[in-house]
């Protein structure tokens, strides 16, 4: 089967999201597809609208010789139109792989008319979806106004190896020390750092040390604001900056800590969930999103309201004050990530549901 990727930019951009997409053009390569990846390029604001006018776009897409093209959904912008045009010249299926609805994200009310409006009509013309949770989906069909043939594939648990094993869990539990907190997620307003740095400002000093894995260079302006947030709250000697990693760096830097925190505004699944539960670290995450599809409140974690500073702090609070409480949790945790598929049988599901669309 051949089959065509449309994303943004480059596939080894270091999101969850573009991990999702490399790893599936790994493993449908390892099943024996022929995949193209086309790259369109990323541009701000609502620039990438123009490319629905290009010309040479349409025609190399429309030439391609694809089974089907799977289309990046946060790329809609530059396709909403462009789509129209390109399914009278194609005979193959266009697919949607959605990672986040956008319409989902926080902004001003008003400027969601718009994005709710261009990429609901963006979703209503692509002949189906692939969404990465549960709650993607239950978004996709709130903002198209009806169920799509689509597929659910969640994310696979196999790419970082191997996972902490349960003694390991043990001994790093029964250490002594500060209680070592790990955020992953480039540094803009979603993430939720500053919320995280708000509960740790409510908990006893030196108790915390908190390592933060993620991009710099997303959102100056948000990066600042932590910086001043860190300062004015005396957190400096507790908190680690450590900007972008390659993911097989990640690995070592979960195996050291005892809890994973990322109280994201909305997730649309997190990656670093699974990744966290595989190194046995269980999750505090946020209500909004898909994280209770992953965590299971009191077993393997907690989840919290978005942006609540002080439902944050108490969730943390009694593994501050006894670290043997983390036990039972980060045992279920590593328990859990077995529960969770590999990336080769989430790759088959998806060649088997563009399979059945084109015929």
């Amino acid at each position: 089967m051949h089959l065509g990727l449309l994303i943004y930019g480059s596939l080894d951009t270091l999101t969850g999201g573009y991990l999702y997409d490399r790893l599936m053009v790994d493993r449908w390569r390892a099943l024996g597809d022929q995949v193209t990846v086309v790259s369109l390029p990323r541009r701000r604001g609502w620039r990438p609208l123009a490319d629905n006018l290009d010309a040479g776009l349409l025609r190399r897409l429309a030439a391609l010789p694809l089974d089907a093209l799977i289309q990046d959904e946060l790329c809609h912008p530059s396709l909403v139109w462009l789509n129209r045009r390109l399914r009278r010249r194609v005979t193959y299926p266009v697919l949607a792989l959605v990672h986040l609805v956008r319409a989902s994200e926080w902004r001003s009310s008003w400027r969601n008319v718009f994005v709710r409006w261009l990429e609901s009509r963006y979703l209503a013309g692509v002949d189906g979806v692939i969404c990465n949770s549960q709650d993607t989906r239950r978004r996709v069909e709130a903002l198209v106004g009806r169920a799509a043939p689509g597929v659910v594939v969640i994310p696979g648990r196999d790419h970082l190896s191997p996972p902490v094993s349960p003694v390991a869990i043990r001994e790093r539990v029964a250490q002594s020390g500060p209680l070592r907190v790990v955020h992953v997620g480039n540094l803009v307003p979603r993430k939720g750092l500053h919320t995280l740095l708000a509960a740790l400002a409510l908990l006893p000093a030196s108790d915390v040390y908190l390592t933060v894995v993620g991009s710099l260079e997303h959102d100056p302006a948000y990066v600042a604001r932590v910086q001043r947030q860190i300062a004015a709250t005396g957190l400096g000697e507790r908190v680690e900056l450590l900007g972008s990693l390659p993911n097989e760096a990640l690995g070592p830097i979960l195996a050291r800590g005892d809890l994973f925190v990322m109280v994201s505004q909305i997730e649309a699944f997190g990656i670093v969930y699974v990744e966290a539960l595989g190194a046995g670290l269980p999750v505090v995450a946020s209500t909004s999103g898909a994280a209770g599809e992953i965590i299971r409140p009191g077993r393997e974690g907690h989840l919290v309201p978005a942006e609540d500073p002080a439902a944050l702090a108490a969730a943390l609070r009694p593994y501050v004050v006894d670290r043997a409480r983390l036990l039972p949790l980060s045992l279920a945790a590593r328990a859990r990530y077995e529960t969770f598929p590999t990336w080769a049988e989430g790759a088959r599901a998806i060649h088997a549901f563009a399979a059945g669309l084109a015929g």
